[in-house]
């Protein structure tokens, strides 16, 4: 019997748990290591930090439906990985060892790397669950007192999708409540351009949020540096393409939401650069196994992956549920292979299929691959985006629930939705 050990319970690890116990039965023993009890469905965030959804409309405790499936469940944090030993330490220095690693774990957010950012400090943060809830605490006092929004991302930043949807759903929100009038909202960004998205653009993905931006009135900063954050305050450096400072700006704000760069969490990154790069993101080959120690797998956000391409401000690459899902599917089966004493073959697509809501309607974009050059580059608008995003959440907590073990986000985005036409081209 062997004992696979799943680090990180979110949108990679919980459903990789899942399908570890579906393809190898009963006869190994699974263990799912999270930093809580609860899972959260990230892709909502935003709707929280205006009050569309409720913490509990978006979290599920987890251990009840683990150990439905035969899976233990430790909700601790990871303090020290021990790849030597085969073992990780955790918060409270219990041990556990493992057969097989699998490291989901998503990011540490490096809130620190800006003087001021992050919810501890000046700006808000939809990254987590409970960020968001304090996001929309500050909403509501808002509301009753508008001013100015500054909201975007900050540099080294790989996920730019939640900074848009942020950006449209405020604006949508403020227009119900017959108030956007009152509030100037500017949208500040280190992508080169508006809808890079870390990804060198999608179909015509800088026209589309460029048009979406001008209806909406939010002007916007592209290759913007944040300096530092005071209170009601942002600094900013401009730069040119060549990355010469072009101007600076002083951005004066009531309520801000900035994304910030992202890390590996400590406990990986302390193992130095066999195992992960100087950011912390696990180095995996294309079966998704490090290098050095053939055990460790790693799928998701934690993941190294190469920027796309150098930009003025520093941008990262990000990883859409898709292509996360992918990895964990490539990592299951080879693990299966492994344990049956094949050599792995298999590897995930890394291809982006994603739907990003605008408050009242959604634009769908789908990378294949999501690095250049692509096979497929699409994007469209729509209100069925903003319908389906609300079903996808829907049907992902459902199912979690029911403990299912097949690709849920293939199952909808490509069979649901209808986009396999797309894929299959």
């Amino acid at each position: 019997m062997a004992h696979i050990v799943v680090l990180g319970g979110g949108i990679g690890g919980w459903p990789a748990a899942y399908e570890l116990r579906g393809a190898l039965g009963t006869e190994h023993k699974i263990t799912v290591i999270h930093n809580s009890e609860y899972f959260q469905f990230t892709p909502s965030n935003p709707w929280v930090a205006v009050g569309w959804r409720s913490r509990k409309d978006v979290t599920l405790p987890m251990r009840k439906y683990l150990e439905k499936k035969g899976i233990r469940f430790i909700p601790k944090a990871a303090k020290k990985l021990n790849p030597n030993e085969n073992s990780l330490t955790l918060i409270d220095d219990e041990v556990v060892t493992y057969d097989y690693l699998l490291i989901t774990t998503g990011p540490k957010l490096a809130f620190h790397e800006v003087d001021g950012l992050g919810p501890e400090h000046h700006t808000h943060s939809v990254c987590t669950t409970d960020h968001a809830e304090r996001s929309y605490q500050d909403w509501k006092k808002f509301i009753k007192k508008p001013g100015s929004i500054v909201v975007g991302a900050t540099q080294g930043a790989s996920c730019f999708g939640p900074a848009y949807e942020f950006a449209f759903i405020m604006d949508a929100d403020l227009r119900k409540r017959k108030i956007r009038d009152k509030v100037p909202i500017t949208f500040v960004t280190s992508e080169p351009y508006i809808g890079h998205l870390g990804l060198g653009g999608v179909g015509d993905s800088k026209g589309m949020l460029e048009s979406e931006l001008r209806q909406r009135h939010i002007p916007w900063i592209c290759n913007a540096k944040v300096t530092r954050v005071e209170p009601g305050k942002m600094f900013i450096e401009e730069l040119d393409v060549q990355g010469k400072l072009l101007r600076e700006h002083e951005l004066p704000f009531d309520y801000s939401m900035m994304l910030p760069a992202f890390l590996g969490i400590d406990a990986v990154m302390e193992v130095g650069d066999d195992l992960c790069n100087p950011r912390g993101f696990v180095k995996v080959d294309e079966f998704q196994i490090n290098p050095k120690w053939r055990n460790i797998y790693s799928a998701g956000v934690c993941v190294a992956i190469p920027p796309v391409e150098a930009t003025p401000v520093p941008t990262g690459t990000p990883k859409t549920g898709y292509m996360i899902e992918s990895m964990v599917t490539a990592v299951v089966h080879n693990i299966r292979d492994e344990l049956k004493g094949l050599a792995p073959t298999h590897q995930g697509t890394w291809s982006a299929i994603c739907l990003a809501d605008m408050g009242d309607t959604g634009a769908a974009f789908v990378a294949i691959p999501q690095i250049p050059p692509r096979n497929i580059a699409w994007m469209k608008k729509g209100k069925w985006v903003h319908l389906a995003k609300i079903a996808f959440e829907k049907y992902f907590l459902r199912k979690m629930k029911k403990g299912s073990t097949e690709p849920m986000f293939e199952k909808f985005l490509l069979r649901t939705v209808g986009l396999s036409r797309l894929k299959d081209k």
